[in-house]
């Protein structure tokens, strides 16, 4: 069996040995085995039930939850050579009947359908018709509360699964899952007895930064500048932010479009043709933009303002890099990040589908997740391991690849400062927020202040030599530090713990890291991995890529890769069989564009060829 399955990948992925996990989880589903696979993006999911759906006899349904999704993959497996189609609410009556009909003289081999659908009358007469082999759940965190793409229809998925004829294995994937989630996707999808695969979460590809910069446009174009012509995605919080960043942006000459929620669909799909068909090398958008986007030459991704948690962000910097080239994920972070998604939070739509109590529930998580989105942005230590220990995986790593890691600090003794902040927390009657704290620490003169009578309490203004910024630092740190304690409700106070006691009545001291030199060793590596490969011709190729794209109507990423193209450039394949060695070219991507491909590469190095000689007979 494992010989089948390594010629399938060969012959239809290009590729000659699966990725770490991939293997075991096909091997199971072959077995009959109900899968659940937690693997960042870029990892290969949908390869782990994409192989096993062309060996079993029957087809397979994958539930997907928004359409731009499907239509990717659908694009790609075709462009492969894999029967493939996809069922949703952007086809017509007669394409919906059209592939009902296909599917039916067996003319699929995967189906991608959206979960709203599956209660419909037509769908379930049709599935009920046919051999179903397997039930593929992606993105299956959309199935808990405790998932930061709650969904309320993913919750009628087992109640379907078991109204079938014959049960189906049923394989449920998504990239980002805490234990919590893990359970829910395991209880709520029915799945039974699952083999779990959880293949770690770490990008080693992926630079990690945190920026707390004055002025955020002004490092958002200085860092665009150093990147000309890359593409890349610029997430806001709200679609004011996204429509305003993005005007601004083609007022100064970038090549940027929009997507959020607000726009209509014919917009929505205009703008994001444009970007993935690199009409457009800039996207502005909202969280709305980017699940399932199987873009791979996206070099960065921004997030304008801090995201609501750890589970999106990671989710979404995860866009970069997706061919395992090295991209940059960086966060531009204010305070007002944070209470722009605390009223976002307290304002969940009651468009939602949810009971009262569970909206309810529902918004108190919400808030956990946001303080600890607030605690990485603060951190001063290494944001791949605070990524990592966020999502249980415990397995130390050797980063030196985002910026605190590339920042030289020294320890200051802060136990003054901290006896000063424990204290103005114990006089304050442990009641109130950081802001609260930090204008009574900083003596300031507010309505609040002086209607609770804080400006009598003895440690008012006892820090007002202090910046409210440089408070703010200390507390974070002395919260993620287990120093501070913070409730859970919604107004969140602040409280003494037994650490903070050590530290107000034992002298416990206080260290924490200050900021020194950053170092240049990012822009090294960069420098590195381009200089080993022939910029020219790799500009060329990207051209012909284009060329067959155009001409396709296909994004170019479809045809090949940009990591595909860098292999091309790396091996400098002169014949079918040589090309067929390089990484993402597989039997029918040799067939559509080999000749074309290899005529370019042997062109350019007979070019090539020829100038050396022509220097030498100079010397000569």
């Amino acid at each position: 069996m494992k010989e089948i399955m390594k010629r399938i990948l060969k012959q239809y992925y290009g590729y000659d040995m699966f990725r770490f996990g991939q293997e075991e989880i096909i091997m199971k589903i072959l077995q009959s085995n109900d899968v659940l696979g937690v693997m960042p993006t870029g990892a290969g999911k949908s390869i782990c039930y994409q192989v096993p759906a062309l060996i079993l006899p029957g087809i397979t349904i994958v539930i997907s939850p928004l359409i731009s999704l499907m239509k990717d993959q659908v694009q790609a497996l075709c462009e492969n050579g894999i029967p493939a189609a996809f069922i949703n609410s952007s086809l017509t009556p007669e394409q919906s009947r059209r592939v009902f009909i296909n599917a039916k003289q067996q003319k699929y081999k995967i189906i991608y359908i959206a979960p709203e659908r599956l209660d419909t009358e037509t769908f379930c007469d049709f599935a009920q018709g046919i051999s179903i082999s397997m039930i593929a759940v992606d993105e299956a965190h959309c199935v808990s509360q405790w998932g930061h793409d709650f969904r309320p229809s993913y919750l009628n998925i087992k109640n379907w699964i078991t109204l079938l004829s014959k049960r189906p294995v049923a394989a449920a994937f998504t990239a980002t899952a805490t234990e919590e989630v893990k359970q829910d996707i395991t209880k709520l999808l029915g799945l039974r007895n699952p083999y779990v695969m959880a293949t770690g979460f770490n990008r080693s590809n992926l630079y990690f930064e945190v920026q707390k910069p004055s002025d955020k446009y002004k490092a958002l174009t200085e860092y665009i500048n150093q990147h000309p012509g890359k593409s890349g995605i610029i997430y806001c919080s709200t679609r004011k932010s996204v429509e305003e960043l993005c005007i601004r942006l083609n007022k100064e000459g970038y090549s940027c479009t929009q997507y959020h929620a607000g726009l209509s669909d014919a917009e929505k799909s205009k703008n994001q043709d444009d970007f993935l068909y690199d009409r457009k090398n800039l996207m502005s958008a909202t969280n709305a933009f980017g699940m399932g986007i199987d873009k791979s030459n996206i070099s960065f991704v921004i997030h304008y303002n801090m995201p609501k948690d750890m589970e999106s962000y990671y989710q979404e910097a995860g866009r970069a890099g997706r061919d395992g080239s090295h991209s940059d994920c960086l966060l531009l972070y204010n305070g007002q990040d944070v209470a722009t998604n605390k009223f976002l939070i307290d304002n969940i739509s009651e468009e939602t589908e949810l009971e009262p109590e569970m909206q309810k529930e529902v918004k108190r998580k919400q808030r956990l997740r946001l303080k600890r989105m607030a605690y990485y942005c603060h951190s001063l230590d290494c944001l791949r391991q605070y990524i990592l220990n966020y999502f249980g995986d415990v397995e130390k790593v050797i980063c030196g690849n985002c910026s605190n890691c590339l920042i030289d600090y020294e320890s200051a003794d802060i136990t003054v400062e901290a006896q000063k902040i424990l204290s103005c927390i114990s006089r304050m009657g442990e009641r109130f927020g950081i802001k609260m704290l930090i204008d009574t620490l900083r003596g300031a003169k507010t309505q609040r202040i002086l209607s609770w009578k804080l400006d009598k309490i003895k440690t008012y203004g006892i820090m007002q030599q202090h910046s409210e910024s440089e408070i703010h630092n200390i507390v974070t740190f002395l919260i993620s530090d287990g120093c501070i304690g913070v409730s859970d409700g919604e107004f969140p106070v602040l409280f003494l713990t037994d650490k903070s006691k050590e530290i107000l009545f034992h002298n416990k001291r206080v260290s924490m890291k200050v900021k020194q030199q950053i170092r240049n060793t990012k822009t090294k590596k960069t420098a590195a991995v381009n200089s080993r490969i022939n910029q020219e011709l790799f500009e060329r190729l990207k051209a012909l890529r284009l060329k067959f794209a155009h001409s396709n109507q296909v994004p170019a990423f479809i045809i090949f890769s940009d990591a595909t193209l860098t292999d091309m450039c790396l091996k400098m394949p002169l014949n079918e069989k040589s090309f067929l060695q390089v990484s993402g070219v597989g039997q029918k991507k040799l067939e559509q564009y080999g000749s074309a491909f290899l005529e370019l590469i042997n062109s350019f190095n007979d070019s090539c060829t020829e100038a050396v000689l022509n220097r030498f007979s100079k010397k000569i």
